[in-house]
C-alpha cells in the first residue's frame, strides 16, 4: 500500500485479533487510498461482527468511510447487551460448539446447531435464511457476506461461553422449555403416556415428565438434575429469567 497514512487504536477487548506488534494502542497504517475502514479493520484481523463503533478524529462513521491522511480511527468492541434488531433472537450454533447449544436449549434458548460439518456457505446461508446469530470460533466464517449476524465466541470453555453469550445478547431465559437433543418444545406430559418408554425404576420414582414437540424425547428430573439445576440456577441469578 502506498496511500495515506492512519493510526488506528483498537478497544483492548479486541485486540487479541490483530498481530502482536499492533496490539500497542495507536499505531500507524498506511491503506491504499480507496479500501472502506470496514475493508481496513478486516484486514487487520478484526472480525466486523467484534466491531462497534467507529470514531475518526473524535467523532462516529460508517464503515463504508474511507480514511484520508493522519486520521485517528477508533475501533470500540460491541455494546453489550448487543441489540438485534428486526427478528426475534434466535441462534445458529457451528459444529464445534455442541456443549454450548445444549447449554443455551436448556435455559429456553432457541438455539440451532449442526451436529456435522456442513461447511461454511451453508451454514452462513442457513443464517441468512432463517435469520439467526450465527455464534463461531472460526474468524473466517464471521467474515462471510451472507451471515445475517454473527458473533465471535471468545473461549474455549462451555461456562465461559455461555456467560459471554448471556452478557452480550440478553436473551430471555425460559429454563427447562426446550429440548436439548433438538431445540423443540417441550410440553407436559402425564405419567401414562409416557409409561411405556420408562424404566420400572423411573416409572416408580418419578412423577413429572414433559415430551419435545418436535422428536418425541421425554424428560424427567432425574439423577442427573443436581449439576443441570446448577447450571440453570447459576444463568438465572447473574443474567434474570424464571426458573419453572
Amino acid at each position: 500500500m502506498n496511500g495515506p497514512e492512519i493510526t488506528v487504536e483498537v478497544a483492548p477487548e479486541l485486540r487479541l485479533f490483530v498481530p502482536h506488534d499492533r496490539r500497542r494502542g495507536a499505531v500507524p497504517l498506511t491503506t491504499d487510498g480507496s479500501s472502506t475502514l470496514g475493508h481496513v479493520i478486516e484486514s487487520l484481523g478484526v472480525p466486523l461482527t467484534e466491531a462497534g463503533a467507529l470514531l475518526v478524529n473524535g467523532g462516529p462513521v460508517a464503515r463504508s468511510h474511507v480514511p484520508g491522511p493522519g486520521e485517528h480511527v477508533e475501533v470500540l468492541a460491541v455494546e453489550r447487551p448487543q441489540p438485534v434488531p428486526g427478528a426475534p433472537l434466535r441462534f445458529l450454533l457451528d459444529v464445534h460448539l455442541g456443549t454450548l447449544a445444549r447449554r443455551l436449549r436448556l435455559l429456553g434458548v432457541d438455539a440451532a446447531y449442526e451436529s456435522e460439518d456442513i461447511g461454511d456457505p451453508a451454514l452462513a446461508a442457513l443464517s441468512a435464511r432463517e435469520r439467526r446469530v450465527l455464534l463461531s470460533r472460526d474468524r473466517g466464517l464471521l467474515r462471510r457476506r451472507e451471515i445475517w449476524a454473527g458473533a465471535y465466541v471468545y473461549s474455549d470453555r462451555p461456562q465461559e461461553q455461555l456467560r459471554d453469550v448471556l452478557g452480550r445478547f440478553a436473551p430471555v431465559l425460559a429454563p427447562w422449555s426446550r429440548c436439548t437433543a433438538c431445540n423443540g418444545v417441550l410440553a407436559e406430559a402425564d405419567k401414562d403416556s409416557v409409561s411405556a418408554e420408562l424404566e420400572h425404576g423411573t416409572q416408580q420414582a418419578y412423577d413429572a415428565f414433559a415430551r419435545c414437540t418436535e422428536c418425541g424425547r421425554v424428560y424427567w428430573r432425574g439423577a442427573h438434575h443436581g449439576h443441570l439445576e446448577t447450571i440453570v440456577s447459576d444463568a438465572v441469578r447473574e443474567f434474570g429469567g424464571a426458573v419453572a
